[in-house]
């Protein structure tokens, strides 16, 4: 920071020159009780100012190195170092003591996908092609946000704007038939962290909560951070198994993909909708619905939300990461009313309320109709890409390969019938080697059953020309790996 009344070639050399006298203090040349020179003849000796020496030694001073007393020549302190560093060695390496929480999450596998290097065939879940942002329509809405008289800038409402929760009202009813109150609803920073805040509010540590399995990572991940019990529940092509269900005494929380099972597909059908939201109010559980991809239907018609049918017990969970971009990190929840207010509270103390303008981006996209006209063009695009890659790769594989979870959403679960479940890390790798990205399952499950290798392909971050050209790569890298076995 420059100071008042000195220029910034002062301030570079009172720097230089407090930086060589510290490290003369700490290497030994100035031992504990040696003098400095003055500052009047270090100034003249070096050639600079007295100001630029006196602003040296006041470094040196408020950080411990020496002590001045008037008229008396700068001391170095007890030990020449400051008493803040003289515990600690230089040179030793520090471990840092952690949370149970920090250490809990520290144990997770870790998958960051921004750590990986760019494939040129990568057929990876949850990203979207960056061609297909609307790249207009939201920078109008967002230079409108941007530059709206505002008499302050100051901090939001922890629930959200309301604006956005106004517009998100409308959507919900016309889009997935869900009727709330704005004040159920509640913008969070993507999904994940109404997960995270589901977790904050209603899971203790060691608190028993059910999971699908297969699952999301992300979900289980942060309940296990949290340090929760995990229940998996088998699921099958109709979803999750509710007949397995455990007693539901005791239970926190249930997490449930129900209109299009992660990453399985399957729907849960109304007897098992039913089961699930009885079991939940026998034992006073909630469930999370999380809607992921709600907005991508092809073969069958839109599945009603499970809000729709247990809405005091189930915490609906939406977001744009799949229609507009995860990069945004904008989702919704919609609350039973006696949890907004827990929610609200543990929302501000997080993060005190998500970003603003993008808020209000959003709210402006919705009311204007942009952003479920971009919505209808997704699906329709994604339709295309889906019945790409599945005459690709029914053309590629034929049997040799089982594609589940096809009628919905921006992925599919390919398991390859002459390939070992054991041996699917193996396979993921030489496809990396050939650019080509595919993604085991085995990461979802708490523990495979299946003898297979299964594998989620992801087909909405690809350009359609590429498609069917990744999929005739992978089939070739699945040949040379079946000779050399």
């Amino acid at each position: 920071m420059v100071q008042s009344g000195k220029t910034s070639r002062e301030i570079g050399a009172s720097r230089r020159i407090y930086l060589s006298l510290r490290d003369q203090i700490t290497s030994g040349v100035y031992a504990a009780g040696d003098r400095l020179p003055s500052s009047r003849a270090l100034a003249d000796e070096l050639g600079v100012s007295r100001t630029t020496v006196t602003a040296a030694y006041d470094q040196l001073i408020s950080e411990g190195y020496i002590q001045v007393r008037q008229g008396a020549k700068p001391t170095v302190t007890a030990d020449g170092r400051p008493s803040y560093a003289r515990s600690v060695p230089p040179t030793r390496e520090i471990t840092p003591q952690l949370s149970a929480y920090a250490s809990r999450a520290m144990a997770l596998p870790k998958h960051i996908s921004a750590d990986q290097a760019m494939l040129q065939y990568d057929f990876r879940y949850g990203d979207v092609a960056s061609s297909d942002f609307p790249k207009l329509a939201w920078r109008r809405a967002l230079n409108a946000a941007v530059l709206a008289h505002r008499e302050r800038l100051g901090y939001e409402h922890p629930a959200g704007n309301l604006a956005l929760r106004q517009t998100l009202q409308g959507y919900l009813w016309r889009a997935r038939g869900i009727e709330c109150d704005v004040a159920q609803i509640v913008i969070v920073s993507g999904s994940q962290q109404a997960l995270d805040l589901c977790a904050r509010v209603l899971v203790d540590d060691g608190g028993r909560v059910v999971l699908e399995e297969p699952c999301y990572a992300m979900a289980r991940n942060v309940m296990l951070a949290t340090g929760a019990d995990p229940i998996a529940i088998p699921c099958d092509k109709d979803g999750m198994d509710t007949s397995r269900l455990p007693d539901p005494k005791g239970v926190a929380l249930a997490f449930v993909t129900p209109s299009h099972q992660f990453p399985l597909g399957g729907v849960l059908p109304s007897g098992r909708r039913k089961a699930l939201i009885e079991w939940a109010v026998a034992g006073n559980t909630y469930i999370i619905e999380d809607d992921y991809d709600g907005e991508y239907r092809y073969d069958v018609r839109p599945i009603p939300p499970l809000w729709m049918t247990g809405q005091d017990r189930v915490i609906y969970v939406g977001t744009v990461s799949k229609t507009l971009s995860p990069t945004l990190r904008l989702g919704y929840m919609v609350l039973p009313d006696t949890l907004v207010e827990p929610f609200v509270r543990c929302k501000q103390i997080t993060d005190r309320h998500s970003a603003s303008f993008e808020q209000e981006g959003l709210a402006s996209m919705i009311e204007t109709g942009a952003y479920e006209s971009h919505v209808r063009k997704m699906r329709r695009l994604n339709a295309e890409r889906r019945a790409i890659f599945l005459k690709a790769m029914a053309d590629a594989f034929g049997d040799e390969v089982e594609i589940v979870g096809t009628s919905a959403g921006l992925h599919v679960v390919v398991w390859f019938n002459r390939i070992a479940a054991s041996d699917e890390e193996r396979f993921a790798d030489c496809a990396r080697q050939e650019g080509i990205g595919i993604y085991p399952i085995s990461r979802l499950f708490a523990a495979p059953t299946d003898q297979r290798a299964g594998f989620i392909f992801g087909y909405a971050s690809m350009p359609v020309t590429l498609i069917g050209k990744g999929v005739d790569h992978l089939a070739s890298a699945y040949r040379s790996r079946l000779r050399l076995d």
